[in-house]
């Protein structure tokens, strides 16, 4: 299989993983606690209270609501609107309502509210930060905010933040003060977590050695770790002595393995090790 084909698989796996992680820990943990964290599912929390229909829970307003904004996709957005989040939908829709039926929840798994808070923003985030890192998403609100960024001149991002904390609110009426105030501060969590889970999945080295002997730090660089590598040639400020600069970008393990070759083989190169997490090209991200 060429590696077109693997890079095909891998993503059609991550989006699975990503769907699942956040389909258990909105059906698990967000509904029975009704932690009402904003988006889909946050509505669709306070609808299923609201609406005293036996048939009519919060799966199937998840469901229900989900299907409508991809409707509304497919009529408002152009092709660009993507296979991915297509796919995404209709997994996290699915596999909420399979759950519903092989999992009936009258209550929650525990009697801790906060551990339970836990699992109901670090599940979700870490899916959506998985979906997001490849350019897909569980629809929903992602949706709205593509029609509105395409249909109106309004600030997206604002006004999405806007709804969320009014449905997190909501539930402070339609509940009562405990849950609304849960609801609150899983909002705020969320919003920290997904960034900061972003951030670890592509965090990367960037190493900026300065060094007289380019040439054995290149060849490890490029036959041992299998990496790429940009030389160029610096003067020395102070001593007007001509070095090089030798540039790559590495995972964590192959850092540790750079920073023991030098001290080993160049314990007088100079070392800049710097956190990325936002590199696109081979081996990266995908631009």
């Amino acid at each position: 299989m060429d590696y077109t084909g693997k890079e095909k698989l891998q993503d059609i796996f991550l989006m699975t993983l990503g769907t699942l992680l956040v389909s258990v820990g909105v059906y698990f943990f967000k509904f029975p606690n009704h932690f009402s964290m904003g988006g889909v599912s946050g509505l669709a929390i306070l609808l299923g209270r609201a609406v005293q229909t036996p048939w009519l829970t919060p799966s199937v307003f998840n469901t229900a609501i989900n299907l409508l904004f991809l409707v509304l996709g497919f009529l408002l957005l152009d092709k660009g609107f993507g296979l991915r989040t297509v796919y995404c939908t209709l997994l996290y829709s699915g596999l909420v309502q399979v759950f519903e039926w092989l999992c009936p929840l009258s209550a929650p798994l525990t009697d801790q509210k906060m551990l339970e808070l836990f699992f109901a923003v670090i599940l979700p985030a870490v899916g959506a930060a998985i979906l997001f890192n490849i350019g897909a998403s569980t629809g929903g609100t992602d949706i709205a905010a593509l029609i509105l960024k395409k249909h109106s001149g309004m600030d997206v991002g604002r006004a999405l933040l806007v709804c969320d904390v009014a449905i997190a609110a909501g539930a402070l009426l339609v509940f009562d003060v405990e849950a609304g105030l849960y609801s609150l501060l899983g909002l705020a969590f969320k919003s920290v977590l997904v960034d900061t889970s972003i951030e670890s999945f592509n965090r990367r080295k960037a190493f900026f050695v300065i060094t007289s002997q380019p040439d054995p730090v290149t060849d490890f660089v490029t036959h041992q770790l299998g990496r790429g590598a940009t030389l160029w040639q610096a003067q020395g400020a102070y001593t007007h002595e001509t070095h090089h600069v030798v540039l790559t970008v590495l995972s964590r393990g192959q850092a540790v393995a750079l920073r023991q070759y030098l001290k080993r083989h160049d314990p007088h190169a100079f070392m800049i090790v710097a956190n990325s997490s936002e590199i696109f090209g081979k081996g990266f991200l995908r631009a």
